[in-house]
């Protein structure tokens, strides 16, 4: 019996893993943070989307993966992607890989083809705009990749802020992400989607500002204010 049930298991992993892998993630996610997720509503059921959120961590895009009621393709540095212990985990959820063309010549083109390949096929693809990890917490300025994202695929732009991530190992507070040992357990991480804006209207400046908002409003959960004694 047991051994039907691991088969039966095994069968609808290889015939369907992004979905299962998913409902894993959104596990394992819950296990190591408290989490509030607000306005997963707001990414379709179906169709094309462009999911656009502010980058603080390496455990981003798994926060944000295991959020989305769909399985998310996403975009993601070539060197990460080519991880010899995880570049099969990032194969099997879709992952797409991307190095600047100065390190690998074409990588940028191929990159934005198989983004393109994936709208097309109505899938939604999550990308982080800002480029890198953020260096203080806050969030940087977007790049352009999203603007010509949209102007070969004009799809739905779902923003995105998260919080609470920041002071994490995997973060690059007190030092680069990875080099320090882990020390905080069940913290507190908000992620809170906005209402779609519409290809004409997602212009870089007013998603930046989109994300920005929805990180503030995260904050005030994730990273409360403590008052001090006897303060006002």
């Amino acid at each position: 019996m047991f051994g039907t049930l691991v088969a039966a298991g095994a069968w609808r992993v290889a015939r369907a893993p992004r979905p299962v892998i998913r409902r894993l993630i959104f596990l394992l996610i819950h296990c190591i943070y408290r989490l509030r997720f607000r306005g997963r509503h707001f990414i379709p059921v179906r169709g094309p989307a462009v999911v656009v959120c502010n980058h603080v961590s390496f455990m981003d895009a798994l926060v944000v993966g295991g959020a989305s009621p769909r399985p998310l393709r996403f975009l993601m540095d070539r060197p990460i992607y080519e991880s010899p212990w995880l570049n099969w985990l990032f194969r099997l959820v879709g992952a797409i890989p991307v190095d600047s063309d100065r390190h690998d010549p074409g990588s940028v083109r191929r990159a934005l083809n198989e983004v393109s390949r994936a709208l097309r096929n109505g899938e939604v693809v999550m990308l982080f705009p800002e480029g890198r990890l953020t260096p203080d917490g806050e969030v940087r300025p977007f790049r352009r990749g999203l603007e010509t994202i949209l102007a070969r695929d004009p799809v739905p732009v779902i923003p995105a802020g998260l919080a609470g991530l920041w002071g994490s190992w995997t973060s690059h507070c007190d030092g680069p992400a990875l080099s320090k040992r882990p020390c905080r357990f069940r913290a507190r991480v908000a992620l809170y989607f906005g209402e779609p804006i519409p290809p004409r209207l997602a212009r870089r400046d007013r998603v930046e500002a989109r994300v920005r908002a929805l990180k503030a409003e995260a904050d005030s959960w994730a990273c409360p204010v403590r008052k001090t004694p006897g303060g006002s």
